[in-house]
């Protein structure tokens, strides 16, 4: 019997969260002690019960699985911390079972079972990433130690049910719980991660759930918003300054990364960071020191970097505006948060949570919405994402005198959100997407004119139309 282990491992197990019950050809957890958990898939059902009985006798938790249809419903009601599986099966192989595993829960450890073993067939399997491939019949020590094996390579998972560090991520959305699942790996390392996705979508909730879950959890978490100060302002803030650096520093500064220092730095709105602060933030990340303003000392730092951002980096870096070395720097691992839209099943749970927080704060007295309500801000497109979920059940809190809110206002606070003053960011976007359509329409599509009239050169012009996906070929007579 031959145990063939991958050069690059790639397991990551998790702590198993059991749902109850098992899929349809599938036999519910067997051993019912506080062991891993296993995933058992075979087609021979006699095999399948002796591997059973033996895992279950070594203390592990078993759910077993005739197929990889089988095993991928009961992957769906409870996730394993390993899956061991015979290669050769029919409709769906070992193989294509481990790639809808990893597809769902990526690095999910899985070891592959075969009584057709053969080196390419090793080679291949432990290439995409299997733990690895053991030759049937399975030696049952040796069974145990590419369990074992596969079981330590994985980060230490926190006690099964224990989500404190997810507490304030709010969601029943199959999408957001594999992106938390995703989010519990990276945080057993110290890789960078970049949280994408829209305005108002909880990129900061995520990052700290990042840090809850990581072994910095007992050191500082500092945030800052990298678009809302000006440049020297936000070189100081994040790398301090000496006495005298400049007009104003009457002493001695210490910046974020000194006070993150042993926990995480949460850079916000990273694509609105200026050029020259750029370069000056992959220094520090490369050399993992920083020099404050106006000093000739670095000072070595161990922060943990998590950035986020609503902008598509790679445009920015198309035209000039990201450095392409920070960006891979800052990017190992990206979490892309859904809008609201998409995980409109989690509209209902996050109403009924806010609603209470709401209520405790200012008026103890309401319990809720109106089912009616609930349809409403369920149906709702939601532009604002979570943020404007929040704000349209503050207002209904403090507007209503019933313990109930009722739909009407509902419909009211969705209105007045509609209406109400957009952000300085989207007022300007606004602003610089119609000033550049009037200017076109009055050159009929010209850029030379166009850009004279704007006072911009032909680049920059240029990109402000990429920016706003607008053609001038378009405002040409006779143009579509």
């Amino acid at each position: 019997m031959k145990h063939v282990t991958p050069l690059h491992l790639q397991a990551r197990a998790q702590g198993a969260r059991q749902a109850g019950g098992a899929a349809p050809g599938a036999r519910g957890p067997g051993g019912r002690g506080a062991g891993p958990h296993i995933l058992l898939v075979d087609d021979d059902v006699s095999l399948l019960k002796l591997l059973g009985m033996r895992l279950e006798s070594r203390g592990f938790r078993v759910t077993t699985a005739e197929s990889g249809r089988d095993a991928l419903k009961a992957l769906e009601l409870s996730r394993p911390d390993l899956v061991l599986t015979d290669l050769r099966m029919d409709e769906m192989d070992g193989l294509a079972l481990f790639r809808e595993v990893q597809r769902q829960v990526p690095g999910l450890p899985v070891i592959l079972l075969t009584a057709h073993g053969s080196i390419p067939d090793a080679v291949s399997a432990t290439r995409e990433g299997v733990f690895s491939f053991l030759t049937k019949p399975v030696d049952r020590e040796e069974l145990f130690a590419a369990i074992d094996e596969a079981l330590a390579q994985a980060p230490a998972s926190a006690a099964e049910g224990d989500d404190a560090w997810r507490a304030e991520i709010i969601t029943r959305s199959p999408d957001m719980e594999r992106l938390l699942e995703q989010a519990r790996m990276v945080a057993g390392s110290d890789v960078s991660v970049l949280v994408t996705g829209p305005s108002g979508s909880g990129k900061e909730l995520m990052a700290r759930a990042i840090h809850r879950a990581s072994r910095r959890a007992d050191r500082p978490f500092v945030a800052i918003n990298c678009g809302a100060l000006p440049e020297q302002l936000l070189e100081s803030e994040l790398f301090g300054h000496a006495k005298g650096a400049f007009t104003g520093a009457i002493s001695e500064h210490n910046g974020l990364f000194q006070a993150a220092d042993g926990g995480t730095l949460f850079l916000d709105e990273i694509g609105d960071m200026p050029l020259a602060l750029q370069v000056k933030l992959l220094r520090a990340l490369q050399e993992r020191q920083v020099r404050p303003l106006g000093s000739t000392t670095s000072i070595p730092i161990d922060v943990r970097i998590i950035s986020a951002t609503h902008r598509d980096l790679d445009r920015a870096m198309r035209e000039g505006e990201f450095r392409e070395d920070l960006y891979y720097r800052l990017n190992v691992v990206n979490l892309r948060l859904p809008a609201l839209k998409e995980r409109a099943e989690d509209v209902p749970l996050l109403a009924k949570h806010l609603v209470a927080q709401a209520a405790e704060r200012h008026k103890p007295f309401v319990k809720g919405f109106s089912p009616e309500a609930l349809n409403l801000l369920a149906a709702s497109a939601w532009p604002g994402n979570v943020r404007q979920l929040v704000n349209v059940v503050e207002q209904c809190v403090a507007l209503t005198s019933s313990a109930m809110i009722p739909e009407a206002l509902v419909a009211q606070a969705l209105a007045a959100e509609e209406s109400a003053l957009p952000t300085f960011n989207d007022a300007r976007a606004a602003f610089e997407r119609s000033y550049l359509i009037k200017v076109l329409k009055i050159t009929e599509g010209n850029v030379t004119q166009a850009a004279r009239i704007a006072g911009r050169n032909r680049t920059d012009f240029y990109k402000l139309l990429g920016r706003h996906d607008l053609e001038p070929a378009t405002f040409k007579p006779g143009g579509p």
